[in-house]
């Protein structure tokens, strides 16, 4: 398969021009996805999952004054404390995270999404309970 750099140039223009952070077309058996991180192609169906972290200042129902570094959800989904029943969660109130680490799930879609950390610090508040719904922009978490 030859690989057309024109519309991989154009949908990374769509990128920045639209303020997204994925795009995907999808050709017959050939799909390409362009993200803010990766470019893949692929002939076959996969399910992919991608970081997105946005800031946004909401208030929540556990506390109406705040401190600390507030991670909000990026999209609307379904919670998930853990990638699977049973297993080890991703954060716990006073257990340290760093910039990046996966901190909940946000399944949309059936699709799952890794929600990463936007800061280094210790988890003071989980404000979304495992299997629950999420807005977007909900704050999901709680740095100090």
């Amino acid at each position: 398969m030859k690989i057309d750099k024109n519309i991989i140039k154009e949908l990374s223009n769509y990128l920045d021009e639209f303020n997204l952070t994925e795009i995907e077309i999808t050709e017959k058996d050939t799909k390409i996805k362009v993200s803010k991180n990766n470019v893949s192609i692929s002939n076959q169906p996969t399910m992919t999952t991608s970081p997105l972290s946005i800031q946004n200042d909401t208030v929540s129902t556990k506390a109406s004054v705040k401190s600390g570094i507030e991670i909000t959800s990026p999209i609307i989904g379904t919670a998930y404390h853990s990638p699977e029943p049973g297993a080890k969660k991703f954060a716990e109130v006073g257990k340290k995270i760093k910039k990046g680490d996966t901190i909940m799930i946000v399944e949309a879609m059936k699709t799952m999404n890794h929600v990463p950390s936007t800061a280094d610090g210790i988890v003071k508040e989980i404000c979304v309970e495992d299997g629950h719904p999420v807005e977007f922009g909900q704050t999901i978490i709680i740095l100090e």
